[in-house]
């Protein structure tokens, strides 16, 4: 990805991106031979945390930016627009102790609390040490993140969840690990996870949804060895047609 895609991805700006690594919370990516920066999904993970993150808080430089747009003008005015910018900030700060409750109150995950909707579909899911297991929901935390996963959606991915047979669709693809692009396990474990995502969450996926961007793709597929890229590639074209028809 692109820094504009994974902005767009994570709901923050191409400006606050280059700031987090100027001051070290986000590492720099590698980047092409263009010389673009080249995100992966990982670090559309980290971004997605340290967003979260901040937004539990309020930093000096918004008192800074106040005092400095303020110089010059009528005391009354300046103090009017403070009281009432004092008063969004006090809704601000309630509402971040809301969800903070909230967080704390969720079950811890592997990086810290996973949000509240996101922690009940995972405490329905079966027991798994596969590694394609915990990378797909490093995916659904980024989706969650980026406002991408609503209600009813996660309702429709109770029942993907807790199927028994799901674990064992991660351990074919985890058994892909060292396999070659053309192995013949590819196919036949492709069509099995397409058919185990049930027509009811394409139903929950708003109009104009559920259809990533060629970045994120890209991003999501270099993240799996080629031969579990070449079945996630297959699943991820299946789900299309089945959004578009």
């Amino acid at each position: 990805m692109r820094i504009g895609e994974i902005a767009a991805l994570v709901g923050v700006t191409t400006r606050a991106i280059r700031h987090y690594h100027h001051v070290g919370l986000l590492p720099e990516p590698g980047r092409r031979p263009n010389g673009y920066r080249a995100y992966s999904v990982r670090d559309a993970v980290l971004l997605a945390r340290v967003r979260r993150l901040t937004e539990l808080g309020l930093g000096l430089e918004e008192v800074r930016d106040v005092l400095a747009d303020d110089a010059g003008r009528a005391l009354a005015d300046v103090l009017e627009e403070l009281d009432a910018d004092l008063a969004r900030q006090e809704a601000a700060i309630r509402e971040r102790r809301r969800r903070l409750a909230a967080l704390r109150a969720a079950p811890p995950g592997e990086d810290g609390p996973l949000p509240p909707a996101l922690a009940a579909l995972l405490a329905r899911a079966p027991a798994t040490d596969s590694p394609s297991a915990a990378l797909d929901r490093e995916h659904l935390t980024l989706l969650d993140s980026a406002g991408a996963v609503g209600a009813e959606l996660y309702e429709a991915l109770g029942a993907v969840a807790a199927d028994p047979a799901v674990p064992a669709l991660y351990e074919r693809l985890d058994e892909l690990a060292d396999a070659a692009v053309d192995d013949p396990r590819i196919p036949p474990l492709a069509a099995a996870m397409a058919a185990a995502v049930p027509d009811g969450v394409f139903e929950a996926i708003p109009a104009g949804g559920g259809v990533p961007g060629e970045g994120f793709k890209e991003a999501l597929l270099a993240e799996f060895a080629p031969a579990q890229a070449e079945v996630v590639r297959r699943v991820m074209a299946t789900f299309v047609e089945r959004v578009r028809g």
